[in-house]
């Protein structure tokens, strides 16, 4: 089981399904994003509140060019706020886990790696 970087003293652990069946270990520390979590917050509600109009346009048989570009600025929407997400990984937790080196920087490349990949492919 892959465990990501050990929290600080006293950090409670919790767990989460990852890909393909994986379960991954994540500590309480504080995350790249943690400065800029109320602006993620934002967006994200935002999103959801765009998801919940394009329920309310399909639910009043809305034309299906409408929907579709709303769809398109939700998708975008949620793209930014990964791509926000993925330069703070990068600049915080993998720049910290290349300082330290070891296993745990390559590793951190890694799942950044592997992240970029996923984002791409959506």
């Amino acid at each position: 089981m892959p465990e990501a970087t050990p929290g600080r003293a006293g950090a409670r652990a919790g767990s989460g399904a990852g890909a393909r069946g994986q379960r991954t270990v994540y500590r309480r520390f504080m995350h790249g994003y943690t400065q800029d979590k109320d602006a993620y917050l934002k967006r994200l509600r935002r999103v959801e509140g765009q998801i919940r109009g394009l329920q309310r346009m399909v639910e009043d048989d809305v034309y299906c060019i409408d929907v579709l570009t709303q769809i398109s600025a939700a998708t975008r929407a949620l793209q930014a706020v990964a791509l926000g997400l993925l330069e703070d990984h990068l600049g915080h937790c993998v720049a910290q886990a290349v300082e330290q080196g070891g296993p745990e920087a390559k590793a951190k490349v890694k799942e950044a790696a592997d992240a970029v990949s996923r984002l791409v492919k959506s």
